[in-house]
């Protein structure tokens, strides 16, 4: 089973916009990782977001490149307890994506990777994906890390 760990892409301030909806740059570094995602062959039998805008737009662009579903899920919020998830993948088998924010995305992979949450052994980016592999004996791993940055403009 895969696992596919997307922080948001870059979101306005809360004072530009109480929304938080992605910038532009947000849109761009977002929709370059779609493309490449796609050129990958990821295939996540579904794409799970928090439903906050920034969110949102990201599952959706990442939704609209690789042709799966994209729907809101409880438990993706900043500081939603990980282990909800963590209990949820355990029983699943499907490759997932899941679109969220720190600092959850970086709890659950530390949990997930070695059982503390405050472990920070991976660190996001906005708009990158990172993606875990669960291997035969139920154990997690990184498999590789996506950012923006490597990929050509």
């Amino acid at each position: 089973m895969k696992l596919y760990l997307v922080q948001h892409g870059e979101a306005k301030s809360e004072a530009e916009d109480p929304e938080r909806p992605l910038t532009d740059r947000g849109k761009s570094e977002v929709s370059r990782i779609a493309k490449l995602a796609e050129k990958m062959g990821l295939n996540p039998a579904k794409i799970y977001h928090s439903g906050k805008l920034r969110a949102k737009q990201t599952a959706e662009h990442l939704a609209g490149a690789l042709q799966r579903p994209s729907e809101v899920a409880s438990g993706l919020n900043p500081m939603d307890d990980v282990r909800l998830w963590a209990d949820r993948l355990a029983k699943g088998k499907e490759d997932l994506m899941l679109v969220g924010h720190l600092p959850f995305m970086e709890k659950l992979a530390s949990y997930l990777l070695c059982g503390n949450e405050n472990a920070r052994l991976v660190l996001f980016r906005h708009g990158a994906i990172v993606c875990l592999d669960q291997k035969e004996d139920q154990a997690w791993a990184v498999r590789w890390i996506l950012t923006p940055e490597m990929i050509p403009q």
